[in-house]
This record gives structure tokens, sequence and C-alpha cells, in this order.
């Protein structure tokens, strides 16, 4: 997971700056872990061999994937038994220890991104994504959509990208004077090029049913270890 597009790349919410749309959230222009080592992500990134075999997961799309109400108590919880699937708000400690823990480190920058982001809904969830990104190809494949739904050819033109990473400055000079050092700049490469998958979208019930399966086996898997059941 890293850098970020900006320029309504996708619908997500990015946040303001001084009345100027954000792209990044480290600083106004660079997501963190491209800005803590940009010229190792433009090896990368800039790399005509990597940068075909590589998908990059920005800001714009895991800031679609939300922590809702319904997302947390789907991770708290597990999904809702016939006599819960009315709408009511389940309530209690969640299901174990580790789904508590799990939501509790979601909802821990919950205030940061409302606050400095105007993400009201819920917190996104970031690293993960880069995981489910991989499963291309697999049976456990979680769809990512690599391609402009706003434009005519919709989901017939795959789209790859050419993309630089700013280098220039250091980590001071975008924290505190405004460098774009670690921005990410992003170039739509004409249809058929090889170049790095950047998906505007992705299959977001789908991917949060597969954590709460995951969440699932983790239980199964402590409960033979503490031999005690989940309740």
């Amino acid at each position: 997971m890293g850098g970020s597009v900006g320029g309504g790349f996708t619908p997500a919410v990015m946040g303001v700056v001084d009345g100027r749309a954000r792209v990044g959230n480290y600083t106004e222009w660079a997501e963190f872990n491209v800005l803590i080592d940009p010229e190792a992500a433009a090896a990368v990134l800039g790399d005509p061999v990597l940068a075909g075999r590589t998908t990059l997961v920005p800001l714009d799309l895991t800031h679609l994937v939300l922590a809702t109400r319904e997302v947390q108590e789907l991770l708290l919880y597990g999904p809702p038994e016939e006599k819960d699937s009315d709408g009511t708000k389940r309530e209690g400690r969640g299901k174990t220890d580790l789904r508590v823990m799990l939501v509790e480190l979601l909802n821990f920058f919950a205030s940061t991104y409302r606050d400095v982001f105007g993400i009201v809904e819920g917190p996104p969830l970031h690293d993960p994504l880069a995981v489910a990104a991989i499963l291309e190809g697999t049976e456990h494949e979680i769809p990512f959509y690599d391609y402009d739904a706003k434009k005519p050819e919709g989901a017939d033109r795959r789209e790859r990208f050419a993309v630089e990473v700013v280098t220039d400055g250091t980590l001071e000079d975008a924290r505190h004077r405004g460098a774009q050092t670690g921005r990410t700049l992003v170039k739509l490469l004409p249809p058929g090029s090889e170049g790095v998958r950047i998906p505007r979208g992705l299959d977001i019930p789908h991917f949060w049913k597969v954590m709460e399966e995951c969440c699932e086996r983790a239980d199964k898997a402590n409960e033979k270890i503490l031999g005690k059941p989940a309740p």
C-alpha cells in the first residue's frame, strides 16, 4: 500500500489543506510510506520490468474502504443471525478478544480521519488492501477494478500507468517547507501498454466478508491453542 493520486481519481474523500484539495496523508502532497523512502519507491515504480508487475494501492482507493458501524458490528459479532437481521444494533462485548482488539485498532485514528480528512462514516483500512490485491488469479480473489467507470469504454479499457515519484527535497522540507517530496505523479498509458496497475475500486462488501471470515478462522485457531471456545 502506498502513494496517492488525487485530482478526483476516485470518489474518495481526501481532505482539504488551506482551501486546496489534499493529495497525501502525512503531508499535503505525499503518502507516508512513499515519503519515508521516495528513492526506493521511484526505483520500483519506474523500473520498466517491475512496473508491469506492480499494483499500487493508493489512498484514493483505501479511503473508499471504511469501517462503518455496520462493518464494525460484522467484525465484532460475526454475520447477523436471522433473529438479528432486522437492523437493530447489536450491543455488548465482541465475540472474542481478537475481534475487540481489531475494532479498537481500527478506531484508534478515527478522530484524525474525521477532523483532518473529513471522513465521518468510519475510519479507512489500508494495508490489508495491499494483501487483498495480490490474491488476483487465486480462488480467494477479491475483484479490483482497474478501469474508469466514468469513461465510455468502462471495463473494456484496462488502465495502466507510468508513475513518477518526486525525490527532490528531504523529509523536513516536506513536513515544514511545503516540498512535494514523496508525491506520486501518474500518467495514463496508451491502451495495451504495460505499466503500474492502480485500481480505482474493488468489491468492498466482498472484501469485508473475507475479513470477517479471516477473523472466524483466527478465532478457531486461538480456541485450539487456548482451549477456550469463543462465547
